[in-house]
């Protein structure tokens, strides 16, 4: 299975020089937000290599897309329940995602938006909970929107040396560092939410 998954996303990121790939962008970014278990990053890595000067049109496709299939998942959650859930995790782990609601509410889904947490999970069970649509979108534009516009600047900023080559060359270097982003980010939501409460 991992080895699938493994030429799935090497065949997604072949198409990083193709004249489709901006579609194929799309498409996968909204796809991620629904069953698709490869993230867009790669992909944008790879097409940044080729125009470094295309990132932030990149990631404003990225994100756009990808909180359009969130919503589609939120509404699969709305319409089908929880059922639509165990379709992707197991039961034990819809609980812990529930509970996570119940504690921080829809800032759950601005970490799942901005971390490597799959946040398909999350936007259909904002779904199944019933959390409003419109603080759903806006929080999801924000946490995708930081996560591809900083990897895009990071991209845009490495344009013109040697280090995008590598990375793109090496993508577990970028991954060893979204989470690292993404666990700080969390780290900071966590204890921001605490200080709130104890007022």
């Amino acid at each position: 299975m991992l080895n699938l998954l493994h030429e799935f996303k090497e065949w997604v990121v072949g198409f990083s020089d193709s004249p489709w790939a901006i579609f194929v962008l799309a498409i996968n970014s909204f796809t991620e937000s629904i069953f698709n278990p490869i993230p867009s990053d790669p992909l944008i890595l790879g097409m940044a290599a080729i125009n470094p000067g295309s990132v932030f049109w990149l990631a404003l496709v990225a994100t756009v897309a990808s909180v359009a299939g969130a919503v589609v998942g939120w509404m699969g959650g709305i319409a089908l329940g929880r059922r639509v859930l165990l379709k992707i995790v197991s039961a034990e782990k819809s609980y812990q995602v529930e509970n996570l609601f119940d504690r921080y509410g829809i800032w759950v889904v601005l970490i799942a938006a901005f971390t490597p947490i799959p946040y398909k999970v999350f936007a259909i069970t904002a779904g199944v909970l019933r959390f409003d649509l419109r603080s759903f979108i806006v929080v999801s534009l924000i946490g995708r929107g930081a996560r591809f516009f900083l990897l895009a600047g990071v991209l845009y900023y490495l344009g013109n040396s040697g280090l995008l080559d590598r990375m793109a060359a090496n993508f577990t270097l970028l991954t060893v560092a979204i989470v690292a982003l993404g666990v700080a980010a969390v780290g900071v939501l966590v204890l921001a939410k605490k200080a709130l409460g104890k007022r």
